[in-house]
């Protein structure tokens, strides 16, 4: 699993491991990791615990493309099981589509109680207003502050890391289906350790007696689901 997929550490690894219904401590799992020399991935400390069932949080970031133009990627992220509600990618982004988006991102009353972000020039006045037409209570970072919007940043770094910088983009239209891939992948098969190595969309264990193991590729192979299938 570890040659397989890029990135993957031991609570990853555990955690596919649990969900095959293969019970051996993360300590183990640890200990036959082939290590690498190069230093580990920045962590971020800072955790938002209150309000963790009502807090959503947005944030953008810029995409290169192999014509070297920049996209923005406008992400919202729903704290309570890690799931990014929405997402969508320009060339210009203006206040007046970031707040088309929050629109998308919260339709028929599903708006959270409080919505956090950074202090970025897109988001002017429509946006502020639309946010407070939804009912919906900003919750604004300090100047030069990303730690202070933490699960934002974490999940762009890990957007980053795991399929990304792996991937050269071609236009609006390419990333947008690669993106739609990786979140695919995101929600039903990758694990996290917030969630008790869980997926965010719930996925069950799948005991013994299922079957072998069998690898699925997601993302062009750049990672897998493992499963077992009956023989």
């Amino acid at each position: 699993m570890q040659a397989s997929n890029i990135g993957w550490g031991a609570p990853r690894i555990h955690g596919e491991l649990l969900k095959l219904g293969i019970e051996v401590s993360q300590a183990t799992v640890s200990k036959y990791m082939i290590r690498s020399k190069k230093p580990p991935s920045q962590t971020w400390r800072a955790f938002l615990s209150n309000h963790e069932e009502s807090l959503a949080a947005m944030d953008c970031f810029t995409v290169p493309t192999a014509r070297f133009r920049v996209l923005y990627v406008f992400i919202v992220l729903s704290h309570d099981r890690r799931r990014v509600v929405h997402f969508n990618a320009t060339e210009h982004p203006t206040a007046q589509w970031t707040a088309q988006q929050l629109v998308e991102a919260f339709p028929f009353d599903t708006a959270p109680r409080y919505l956090q972000r950074d202090r970025d020039a897109v988001y002017g006045e429509k946006v502020r207003q639309r946010i407070k037409s939804l009912g919906i209570e900003e919750v604004v970072s300090a100047p030069r502050s990303p730690w202070q919007n933490p699960y934002a940043e974490r999940v762009i770094g890990t957007i980053r890391r795991e399929c990304l910088d792996h991937v050269i983009i071609l236009n609006e239209r390419h990333l947008r289906r690669i993106l739609r891939e990786y979140f695919s992948y995101y929600h039903t098969c990758r694990t996290h350790l917030s969630l008790q190595k869980d997926t965010p969309e719930p996925r069950p264990v799948e005991p013994l007696e299922m079957g072998r193991v069998v690898a699925f590729p997601r993302i062009g192979g750049l990672h897998h689901r493992y499963e077992r299938v009956a023989a």
